[in-house]
C-alpha cells in the first residue's frame, strides 16, 4: 500500500502491444512483450511499431492486464498533473454542467472509465468522500487521488472501499476502518437519508437511482406501494414523502438495511412499513393473501455478475418479474430495475415481456431509463451503462 504521493522518478517499464484494443482495456493476448514490472505499477504502452500509445495500470494477475487511462506520451507523462486535470474536469461536470448541488449534496464524482479514471468510482456524501477501487493500480495511487480531490474539498473525510472479490482478484487488502461507523445525512430532492460510511453495499448508498426514485414517486398518490429489495428505503420513502402514497411496504432481506430504512422513514417523518424478509417468500405470501398494489417497485441486487452465473441470473430476473407483476393491481404501475451490466436494456425488456406473458398480464412500457447523469458512459466502454429501469402500466 502506498503511504505517500506517488511520483515518477525514472522511466516507466515498457509494454508493447501486439494490436491496439478497441476500448481502454488490454488483455494478456494483446501484449507482445513486457519489461519486468510490479503488479499495480504504472507502465508505458507502445504499439506494435514502438510508437507511444499511452500510460496504463499494469496487473499481470488480473483478467484486465492493462487499464489504459491516458494516451499521453509516456516520456512526458506527469501523474499528478493528470489526476488534477481529470478530477477537476469530473467535479466541474457535476457542479457546473449538471448543477447537482442545487438538488442534492450526494452524487457520483467519478464514474470509472467515463471520467477517464478506470478501476475506481468516487461518491460524495456531503463532506464524506468514498473511493471504491476495482484495480490494484488505482488503489496504490490513492494518496495522489485524495490530494487532487482535496483541492476542491479541503474539509472532506475519505473512506476506502472494495469488495472481497475485487481484493482477492486484484491482490490488495483494505483494512477495515477502526471504531464505530461514521454516519452522515444527505439530502436529495428534499428527501433525507442517513448513510453509514463504514457499512452497507457499494459505497453505502445508490445515487444512481436518484432520478428514477423521483419519477416513480409521481405515480404514488393515494396508492398502496410495495418496494421490493428496498435496501435503506429509497423508492418507498420517496413515494411516501413526495408522492403522497396511502401506504408503503418496504421489503429487504438485510436486517441492518431494514433498520436504516426505519430510521430514514423517521428522519423524513413518514410512515413506511419495513419488512425484513426474502422478497420471493414475501411476494408468494402476498399472492396467497390476494394482495394488490397500485405501485410496485422491484430493484434487486446484481443477479448476473459473470458469464458463469448468466443463465441462473436470467431465470431469477424472469421469476422475480413474473411474481411481482402478479401483485400489481389493474391499471397499476410497475417499476423494474436491473443493475447487471452483462444484461443490456434490449434483453432486460425481453425478460420483462416474457415475465408478463407468464403472469398473464398485459404490460405497457412507457419509459426506459438508466443511471443518473452523474454516472456517464464512455463511448468506447459501453459496458459502463449498467443500470436499466423500466416503467410500465399493467392490466
Amino acid at each position: 500500500m502506498a503511504d505517500k504521493i506517488y511520483s515518477i522518478s525514472k522511466s516507466l517499464p515498457k509494454v508493447r502491444l501486439s494490436h491496439a484494443p478497441a476500448g481502454p482495456n488490454a488483455f494478456k493476448r494483446m501484449i507482445a512483450s513486457a519489461e519486468p514490472a510490479e503488479a499495480g505499477e504504472l507502465v508505458a504502452v507502445y504499439d506494435k511499431n514502438n510508437n507511444p500509445f499511452g500510460v496504463a495500470l499494469y496487473n499481470p494477475r488480473s483478467q484486465i492486464t492493462l487499464r489504459i487511462f491516458s494516451r499521453d506520451n509516456p516520456d512526458t507523462f506527469d501523474i499528478n498533473a493528470f489526476f488534477d486535470e481529470r478530477v477537476s474536469r469530473a467535479v466541474a461536470f457535476r457542479r457546473d454542467v449538471l448543477k447537482l448541488p442545487l438538488t442534492t449534496d450526494a452524487c457520483r464524482l467519478v464514474h470509472d472509465y467515463a471520467d477517464g479514471l478506470p478501476g475506481m468510482t468516487v461518491d460524495i456524501y456531503k463532506d464524506q468522500i468514498a473511493l471504491e477501487f476495482y484495480s490494484l493500480g488505482m488503489y496504490r495511487l490513492w494518496p495522489n487521488i485524495e490530494a487532487a480531490f482535496r483541492k476542491h474539498y479541503p474539509e472532506a473525510v475519505f473512506h476506502h472501499r472494495a469488495t472481497a472479490y475485487t481484493q482477492e482478484m486484484e491482490g490488495f487488502n483494505i483494512k477495515p476502518e477502526p471504531g464505530p461507523g461514521r454516519k452522515t445525512r444527505i439530502t436529495e430532492n428534499g428527501v433525507q437519508f442517513e448513510i453509514d460510511m463504514k457499512g452497507g453495499y457499494k459505497t453505502g448508498f445508490f445515487c444512481d437511482q436518484r432520478e428514477n426514485r423521483l419519477y416513480a414517486s409521481t405515480f404514488a398518490s393515494g396508492k398502496k406501494v410495495l418496494d421490493l429489495c428496498s435496501y435503506t428505503g429509497g423508492f418507498g420513502i420517496y413515494a411516501a414523502k413526495l408522492g403522497g402514497a396511502d401506504a408503503v411496504t418496504a421489503v429487504e432481506l438485510d436486517p441492518e438495511a431494514c433498520e436504516m430504512a426505519k430510521r430514514n422513514a423517521n428522519i423524513n417523518r413518514v410512515k413506511v412499513d419495513p419488512v425484513c424478509a426474502d422478497a420471493f417468500t414475501y411476494m408468494r405470501q402476498m399472492l396467497e393473501l390476494k394482495r394488490k398494489y397500485g405501485l410496485v417497485v422491484l430493484d434487486p441486487y446484481k443477479l448476473v455478475s459473470n458469464r458463469e452465473e448468466r443463465d441462473k441470473g436470467i431465470f431469477k430476473y424472469r421469476d422475480f418479474n413474473r411474481i411481482a407483476l402478479s401483485l400489481v393491481e389493474e391499471g397499476g404501475i410497475f417499476v423494474t430495475c436491473s443493475c447487471s451490466g452483462m444484461v443490456p436494456m434490449e434483453e432486460f425488456a425481453f425478460i420483462v415481456r416474457g415475465a408478463a406473458a407468464n403472469a398473464g398480464r398485459r404490460v405497457q412500457i412507457f419509459k426506459k431509463s438508466g443511471a443518473g447523469p452523474d454516472h456517464p458512459v464512455a463511448a468506447d466502454y459501453p459496458e459502463g451503462e449498467y443500470l436499466k429501469c423500466i416503467f410500465a402500466r399493467v392490466y
